[in-house]
């Protein structure tokens, strides 16, 4: 079959054809896998979580309809419930690599116990990605590859041609920019 582009996909959800869910499965079901499986790191509920993800997607459009972004929309929901699976779990304050990722950046993001940061998320998400896009093309991709796709060091610096120790450097500057940006943005850390 042809792939579709996500604008016939997101259509085909809207026209409640479940062809939408083979085609999305089809244009992204790998890519979701490996970002659960990231989080997960267990293959069976990488599976389970991307294929919530398609019902997830089912129920979500109408009203959304993330024509021009449906890799993100997905992936963030895939993201959204592997983290979820893995409290679920109890693993999430056993699964060291999750912790090491969560400490990395705890000195950055207002601590989430903060009522007032909860009222204001659209704000705070609005802040992030505006400094986000005041990072070059690098720095902002290896920014996410670590804290939103959770990829290891590994496999970023295979990703950029580079080694660890540069991945290591970027991100640690990138978060103490980050920090600075947060704290001039009103920001209590």
């Amino acid at each position: 079959m042809e792939t579709l582009d996500d604008f016939r996909i997101v259509d085909l959800y809207f026209e409640r054809n479940e062809l939408a869910i083979f085609y999305t499965s089809e244009k992204y079901g790998s890519r979701l896998r490996r970002l659960s499986h990231n989080i997960v790191r267990d293959m069976q509920i990488a599976e389970e979580c991307e294929n919530d993800t398609y019902i997830k997607a089912w129920n979500s459009m109408p009203p959304h309809s993330p024509k021009e972004y449906l890799y993100v929309f997905l992936a963030r929901i895939t993201r959204h419930l592997s983290l979820n699976c893995c409290r679920n779990r109890g693993r999430l304050k056993r699964d060291a690599f999750v912790c090491e990722l969560s400490a990395e950046l705890e000195q950055c993001i207002p601590a989430p116990d903060d009522f007032q940061c909860r009222i204001d998320d659209s704000e705070f998400a609005e802040a992030l990605n505006t400094f986000l896009t005041s990072l070059n093309a690098e720095k902002r991709q290896m920014f996410l590859r670590r804290y939103f796709y959770m990829d290891s060091i590994e496999d970023i610096s295979k990703r950029f041609e580079c080694s660890d120790s540069k991945v290591k450097t970027t991100l640690f500057r990138c978060r103490i920019k980050l920090r600075e940006f947060l704290e001039k943005e009103g920001y209590t850390l």
